[in-house]
């Protein structure tokens, strides 16, 4: 059985993200890069079907970017991935959903994957197109959001997030792609052992355009942080002072009271 997971390797959120010199990416000038959240549950999933399969199955990682995408390669590689394809892009942070799936869905297509992973989504972009797209592409079947996730015989049986705290269960037949949600599993810390091995374990590379020449569907027009907004007011005093002042406050500033 062949699975394949594809991850996106995101700045760290904790970074003071500032525009580039275009205005329509952030500057990775000092940040701190690592794996997409939604991604791991992905990697953690695939590797737990992949134990469960034991051998004559195969569990292959891609991500897709420049030179440092392989740090997140690696790891996933050391969470016990097989074997790795890195498509090499120094422009994919510029790319649209849809070339980036064009781009999987590219490699895949002759590839015979029985079960595709991916995140949710990416941390940076947020759109949750890849996967579904990808999916589309290939003419696999699809569910999101996954939470739950159980194979038996070619028949993966999944439980979804839905609104409001709501779950469904669907079931599909292979091959199919699903996309990974938070509180789906609880993704395994690389020992040091595993990631001496990672070291071994091939890392093809592939050039983008070998894959797909697709044009951008969807283009950012800019990056920019939230407007600034007006500060608060602290008001100190008894509560019979506070009373007035508030009164005061919204008759003068606000159409509350008037």
């Amino acid at each position: 059985m062949k699975l394949l997971v594809c991850i996106k390797q995101v700045p760290d959120m904790e970074s003071r993200f500032k525009p580039d010199a275009s205005g329509i990416w952030y500057n990775e000038a000092d940040l701190a890069f690592r794996m997409n959240e939604y991604d791991e549950y992905a990697v953690e999933q695939a590797v737990q079907l992949r134990e469960k399969l034991g051998e004559g199955s195969e569990l292959t990682v891609l991500s897709i970017g420049p030179d440092r995408v392989v740090e997140a390669i690696k790891k996933a590689l050391a969470m016990g991935c097989d074997n790795a394809v890195h498509v090499q892009d120094t422009a994919a942070s510029a790319k649209d959903p849809w070339q980036i799936a064009s781009i999987i869905a590219g490699y895949a297509k002759d590839k015979s994957f029985d079960v595709i992973f991916t995140g949710m989504q990416s941390q940076d972009r947020g759109s949750a197109q890849v996967g579904v797209t990808v999916a589309e592409l290939l003419g696999v079947a699809c569910t999101t959001t996954i939470v739950g996730f159980a194979y038996d015989n070619g028949v993966i049986t999944a439980k979804r997030e839905l609104e409001g705290g709501i779950k469904g269960a669907v079931t599909l037949n292979t091959p199919a792609l699903v996309t990974c949600q938070l509180g789906l599993n609880v993704p395994r810390y690389p020992t040091l052992p595993n990631i001496m091995k990672a070291k071994k374990k091939e890392i093809t590379a592939i050039p983008a355009a070998d894959l797909t020449t697709s044009e951008s569907l969807a283009a950012t027009t800019s990056f920019h942080p939230p407007a600034k907004k007006g500060g608060g007011i602290v008001l100190e005093g008894d509560v019979g002072e506070l009373v007035d002042k508030v009164i005061a406050i919204l008759k003068d500033k606000t159409a509350v009271l008037r």
